[in-house]
């Protein structure tokens, strides 16, 4: 089925923004690895910094777009701007005061947490002082709570306006932020301090500076979603207004979908931070991970989630099905490739994420191994997010919640399992392989509630999802190629960059040509790069 040119121009659009947010968000993880080193601080460090956004994500994160773009969108038809804007404002109104009281537990639980951070530090007096500066961290950090709860709210109305590229390209001005935080650090102290060593100016420089770089990120999104029409201004009323009401309810009973994945995202953080550099490592092929998800799922669920709770709100389930299927069609259109790509290709990528003093044998093979499993998860992900917002976009609370806790129980429990494998590689390629099975049930149970719910309409785009397989293979050849030069014959590491560079354009080449072959689109694509005819 071919999808509607709106709906893929706005996913090219988000593809674009939000793989620069992406892009800059994995180049901060970077910096931070290459200036703290593969210490036990920068664990902690890297590990409390993510605490405010977990908490965010917790109280309502990836389910406020869910649930607030198709409320706005229902409002912007069956009323209009006015309407849209007041149920924008008191919906702010209680999601900051949700948010404010979640900063001030959070701050008072930050011995609790800096404790689970620092356990596995084997050292008495190093984990003691670990804690201490942990403790100092996660004050200075969590007034993100409240940034990132503003940044979602304008993120989301920029959204259901049909504007996407403001409200997905602003967080790298977060990371941006934090690179230059490091930059200073970087200039005013020596890196890869032990924890007995960073000074406790070097830690307010971190957490002052990671703050504000929020604070710009939540800033950029109030100055989008004004340009949108619609003021984010926090109003009181939330419990009086119908329309508000049942946001509000819908977002409490929806905690569960928005509580587990940060929940055994922290977890697996802190058993991570068990192995000295695991939290980079980690987190470095995380980043990788969201990277892709931001090419392929998480862009086509921004762009089309408007129209599919339009189809949904009218009850048309040929409408929603035709989404449907185009959504998940259109995630494996770049989910695929990207996978091919990473498998092939994981050893440059990983000589180019460690730098500095994270440049070491056991850190680029450890890394090379959770990149080879995130490959691979990135494929489960896209389907579970299309399922996600699918079943949101019908006003589905209830199977979301339950993928989730199966979800949380598969990653948390195999996660767990990790701490009795060696503290080295094998236990962080078993945490990246409990993320692929979490994803890969999570996607199947979407799949298979999706189909009962829009039977006897069809799950699958089997034409479209065969083009896809086939271009794919077509770029087995010089990925092969790429693998098998960058494992036994390249060793420095600009020729291996230059050879993943080369071939992997190579490959992308292949599969963009077959694939706009097999549709019927070669002519189009040779006459807009000036090698064909123009169509009279």
């Amino acid at each position: 089925m071919t999808a509607p040119p709106t709906a893929a121009r706005s996913s090219v659009t988000v593809s674009i923004w939000t793989l620069v947010s992406r892009v800059t968000g994995l180049l901060r993880v970077v910096v931070i690895g290459a200036v703290l080193g593969p210490t036990f601080f920068a664990n902690a460090f890297l590990t409390a910094n993510s605490v405010p956004n977990l908490a965010y994500t917790a109280m309502a994160g990836q389910v406020l777009t869910l649930v607030l773009v198709p409320a706005v969108v229902r409002a912007l038809t069956e009323h209009d701007v006015g309407a849209a804007a007041d149920l924008v404002r008191r919906i702010s109104g209680y999601l900051l005061s949700v948010a404010a009281a979640a900063a001030v537990a959070l701050a008072c639980a930050s011995p609790l947490v800096a404790y689970a951070v620092t356990a596995g530090i084997p050292d008495p007096a190093e984990r003691a002082q670990a804690w201490r500066l942990t403790v100092l961290v996660l004050l200075f950090v969590t007034p993100q709570v409240l940034g990132y709860t503003i940044a979602g709210i304008g993120e989301a109305v920029q959204q259901a306006r049909g504007r996407f590229a403001l409200a997905a390209a602003a967080p790298a001005l977060e990371s941006i932020g934090v690179i230059a935080t490091m930059a200073v650090v970087a200039l005013s102290y020596r890196s890869g301090l032990p924890v007995a060593e960073v000074p406790i100016g070097m830690v307010l420089t971190l957490g002052v500076g990671c703050t504000l770089s929020v604070a710009v990120h939540a800033a950029a999104q109030i100055w989008g979603a004004h340009r949108a029409g619609l003021s984010i201004r926090p109003a009181r009323g939330w419990r009086s207004d119908p329309a508000a009401a049942e946001v509000t309810r819908r977002l409490r009973r929806s905690v569960v979908v928005a509580v587990f994945p940060p929940l055994s995202m922290f977890a697996m953080l802190a058993i991570a931070s068990t192995v000295p550099g695991g939290t980079f490592v980690f987190q470095a092929g995380m980043s990788v991970f969201f990277v892709i998800s931001a090419l392929g799922a998480k862009a086509v669920t921004v762009a089309v989630l408007p129209g599919m709770s339009a189809a949904a709100r009218a009850g048309d389930d040929t409408r929603f099905g035709g989404a449907w299927r185009q959504a998940l069609s259109l995630a494996f259109t770049a989910s695929l490739p990207a996978a091919c790509l990473l498998l092939a290709f994981a050893v440059p990528v990983a000589e180019v994420l460690a730098n500095g003093s994270l440049r070491t044998p056991d850190i680029l093979s450890w890394l090379t191994g959770v990149l080879v499993v995130f490959a691979v998860a990135q494929l489960a992900n896209a389907v579970n997010e299309i399922g996600r917002q699918a079943l949101f976009a019908r006003l589905d609370v209830r199977n979301p919640r339950r993928i989730s806790t199966v979800t949380l129980t598969l990653r948390v429990g195999l996660g767990l399992a990790c701490l009795l494998l060696p503290p080295d590689g094998y236990r962080l390629a078993g945490l990246a392989g409990a993320v692929l099975i979490g994803e890969a049930a999570a996607g199947a149970l979407g799949v298979l509630t999706i189909r009962r719910a829009i039977r006897p309409e069809r799950v699958l785009d089997r034409a479209r999802l065969a083009h896809v397989a086939l271009a794919s293979a077509t770029m087995l050849p010089a990925a092969g190629l790429g693998w098998w030069l960058v494992r036994t014959e390249v060793q420095e590491r600009l020729a291996q960059i230059g050879v993943a560079v080369g071939l992997g354009a190579v490959s992308a080449g292949c599969f963009v040509l077959t694939l706009a072959a097999v549709t019927g689109r070669l002519p189009t694509l040779l006459a807009r790069v000036g090698l064909g005819r123009h169509a009279d």
